[in-house]
């Protein structure tokens, strides 16, 4: 499921470099601890997310470089 992520993760995901052409792969951590990896984050607005984890607050997200 696609989810909107807040205006200050897309503030940092724009100062980053893009993974690919309109994407970044990165690492999210969400506020009740799970992390979830290699997830991709499309035109640094929206991340696609496990339904499950669809309503989740996340709390830090990191580009992946490996």
């Amino acid at each position: 499921m696609r989810v909107k992520l807040e205006k200050r993760w897309i503030k940092r995901l724009l100062q980053l470099p893009e993974s690919g052409m309109g994407y970044q792969r990165v690492d999210l951590r969400l506020a009740d601890g799970r992390e979830l990896k290699n997830v991709l984050a499309f035109n640094a607005e929206e991340v696609e997310l496990p339904d499950e984890c669809a309503n989740a607050k996340i709390s830090d997200v990191q580009l992946r470089t490996a």
